[in-house]
């Protein structure tokens, strides 16, 4: 199923901690880097937060300014995006301003958390997620009965760490205020536990008064059938490379890229690249690779088109040079039309032979944008 843009925004110390041990929130942010945040609320259809921080600041939660609000209205959209939390317990506190400022409010919790918080009259809906709380279910509800597309995620730690470590998050907005808090026992940004392999990317860095804000989105592939945020991305790459192909009344324009299990591009090639009128997307990135290489057993083949099954111009489909190169994850955007081959199958051959394929349909019109003329 279908998840939300996931952003997860927070800033921290020099040290690394949200917050200190004082009975007032330490304020990490500038008055600029406030407004900021307060835009990015106003760009999302929701905003959420662990109930340990309901607890903790008992926030607002709301997009500040009037002009942004107004300009939410204006686009069909309420004033407000729906507030979220989470919580296994369901026990929060009925008077918190999290209930009673905004627009829409939905708590996500367990069976049991349930049935507490109705008892307690709490100002939202609630909805189970079953017996134990499933951040999976979560954002497919989000997703599919509330409508949201984008999802900010405003802390606290533990939820901020259970997104990254499950592979959920799509960005992770980071401010660093130059100031350090020392203390063992004060919260901080991310608990232990396995993160995704290699290096994220950074893709923003801007100073904010006396602020950093840092903007990094994941790279590494997801496994098996599982669907990661960097899967989106390079396969978002795939269908950009597919632009670049000569047009072709024959064969279809394709973009390929060739990624490591730590998220390191491997090689990228497009369809009739360096002016070879019948080679192949997946073709040309396979061949600037060493055959030896071992990353390429880990490896995630991204398509914008599932790779070919039979072809007049070569000995070998590309669906067999994947299998030959040893790749066991391929991810593609759309299933090879009848156009040229009839009941081409390239899914079929690869997960016949113990390949992982996985489809990301919403993908599909983008990777034939570069093929109308042949559709």
């Amino acid at each position: 199923m279908p998840h939300p843009y996931v952003l997860l925004s927070a800033a921290v110390s020099l040290d690394g901690y949200l917050d200190d041990t004082g009975p007032d929130r330490l304020l990490l942010s500038s008055p600029a880097d406030f407004d900021r945040v307060d835009e990015v609320r106003a760009s999302v259809d929701a905003i959420l937060i662990g109930a340990g921080t309901i607890r903790a600041d008992n926030p607002r939660l709301l997009v500040n300014s009037e002009a942004r609000r107004a300009a939410r209205a204006a686009a069909g959209k309420p004033p407000y995006p729906l507030k979220v939390t989470v919580s296994g317990s369901g026990d929060l506190d009925p008077s918190a301003n999290f209930w009673h400022t905004g627009g829409e409010k939905l708590l996500c919790t367990t069976d049991k958390g349930a049935e507490r918080a109705r008892s307690l009259g709490l100002a939202a809906d609630v909805v189970s997620l079953g017996p134990e709380l499933d951040w999976h279910r979560l954002l497919e509800h989000l997703h599919e009965e509330r409508g949201v597309d984008r999802l900010m995620v405003e802390g606290g730690g533990r939820v901020h760490t259970q997104l990254l470590q499950q592979g959920l998050a799509d960005e992770l907005q980071l401010v660093l205020a130059p100031l350090f808090v020392g203390t063992p026992d004060a919260p901080r940004l991310f608990g232990p536990g396995t993160y995704q392999a290699g290096r994220l990317r950074l893709v923003e860095s801007r100073r904010i008064e006396d602020v950093v804000l840092m903007r990094y989105e994941p790279t590494a592939p997801g496994t098996g059938l599982h669907a990661s945020p960097a899967d989106r991305h390079w396969l978002s790459l795939a269908c950009e490379l597919a632009t670049l192909c000569p047009p072709s009344e024959t064969a279809f324009s394709v973009g390929a890229v060739v990624v490591a299990a730590d998220g390191t591009e491997l090689a990228r090639g497009h369809s009739r690249e360096a002016g070879d009128p019948v080679v192949h997307a997946e073709e040309a990135a396979l061949a600037k690779i060493g055959p030896a290489d071992p990353r390429l057993a880990t490896a995630t083949v991204y398509t914008s088109l599932e790779p070919c099954t039979r072809r007049a111009s070569r000995p070998f489909p590309c669906a067999r040079l994947i299998l030959d190169a040893g790749v066991r994850r391929v991810v593609t955007a759309w299933r090879e039309p009848d156009t040229f081959v009839a009941g081409a199958d390239g899914t079929g051959l690869l997960t016949g032979a113990g390949v992982d394929v996985v489809v990301l349909g919403e993908y599909e019109d983008r990777a034939k944008a570069s093929n109308r003329h042949l559709l």
